[in-house]
């Protein structure tokens, strides 16, 4: 009997997500663009002479890994908690180095899929997979037009290192156009923050519509009610941070609540830079769609960004005007201390 993951969550990831691989990925390109067969044989060469040295971690790996120590609550016969899948675009040959590097971190993933340069975007429904990290922007962008599961962009590793307490997992979320769709956002993309105001108090007993990371969220918070612990007390902490204020954070609390989803904290900054709350969560992981609020979180915490489908009305805005969509509130922004600890 096949297996399935109804109740499990499933992350794929890439392996350079995983791992750092920046050196193999520059010998590759390098190579590569001056003769592309001699360049993957080169790659290929490179890899399996290096295959013994370990691998560092990459910007997803302590994600990774904290969603991994959840299978300690798994029960006798159950299914586990969370199941992590390695989609990788190495061949079978060139990805022992992966399989090695799994072992030498003591990662329990045993389900893996090497595709030789295609995209693994194509098997994320094989393996019912919930939420797919990548480095490479064009297996994301497939994958968010196909709404098959969530995905994003993840960013370099930050310089800082959070002290997250042991045995949690920290997520943290934007709103508009990550969780929620992007109408509320166009509201105030075309008509300005005192139609988006009105708009949103006016509306705040209607649910918005989910965006591209609903599902994932709705399923880690049910993945609470597997563990032996209320929800008040799980070791999952779930953030939701975002641009809006009042009057139109009220919308998203009864959105929440109409899903179903208990979140531990929720953070309507109004114009405060995001990543000094970001600093303070400690996120394993944070989702956002624009890159003014990612270039400072990405410092302090690993960083994803969410991408719009290539038909969306906010993807077409941007094109129109051929910048960065301006941010839901201007940021306030301070120069960013170069400190590596917590302290």
């Amino acid at each position: 009997m096949a297996t399935t993951f109804e109740k499990t969550l499933v992350i794929g990831i890439s392996a350079t997500a995983l791992f750092d691989l920046t050196d193999s990925d520059k010998l590759f390109e390098q190579e590569f663009s001056k003769n592309p067969h001699k360049g993957m044989e080169t790659y290929k060469k490179h890899m399996i002479e290096n295959e013994d040295l370990p691998l560092e971690e990459g910007v997803g790996f302590p994600l990774v890994k904290a969603l991994l120590s959840l299978n300690s609550y798994q029960g006798n016969g159950e299914k586990p908690l969370v199941e992590v899948v390695i989609m990788s675009r190495n061949s079978p040959e060139t990805g022992i180095r992966v399989l090695k590097a799994i072992r030498t971190h003591d990662l329990n993933i045993t389900r893996s899929a090497f595709t030789a340069g295609e995209s693994s975007a194509d098997y994320l429904d094989a393996f019912e997979v919930d939420l797919f990290l990548t480095t490479n922007q064009r297996d994301a962008q497939k994958v968010i037009d196909s709404g098959s599961c969530a995905s994003a962009v993840l960013s370099i590793p930050p310089t800082y290192k959070c002290n997250i307490p042991d045995g949690q997992v920290r997520i943290a979320f934007d709103g508009d156009a990550v969780i929620f769709d992007e109408k509320s956002e166009l509201v105030y993309k075309n008509d300005g923050m005192t139609a988006f105001h009105e708009n949103e108090d006016k509306l705040q007993d209607t649910p918005m519509s989910e965006g591209p990371f609903a599902k994932f969220l709705i399923k880690l918070a049910k993945l609470q009610d597997r563990l032996p612990m209320s929800v008040e007390l799980s070791p999952v902490r779930i953030a939701i941070v975002t641009a809006r204020n009042s009057p139109s954070e009220m919308r998203v609390i009864k959105t929440l609540r109409s899903w179903g989803v208990y979140v531990d904290e929720a953070f309507f900054l109004g114009g405060v830079e995001k990543s000094n709350i970001l600093k303070a969560f400690r996120a394993h992981i944070f989702f956002d769609d624009q890159d003014v609020h990612l270039e400072h979180s990405s410092k302090f915490v690993p960083c994803g960004k969410v991408l719009y489908k290539t038909n969306s009305e906010l993807n077409k805005l941007k094109k129109e005007k051929n910048i960065e969509l301006e941010p839901l509130v201007k940021v306030k922004t301070r120069k960013v201390s170069k400190s590596t600890g917590d302290s």
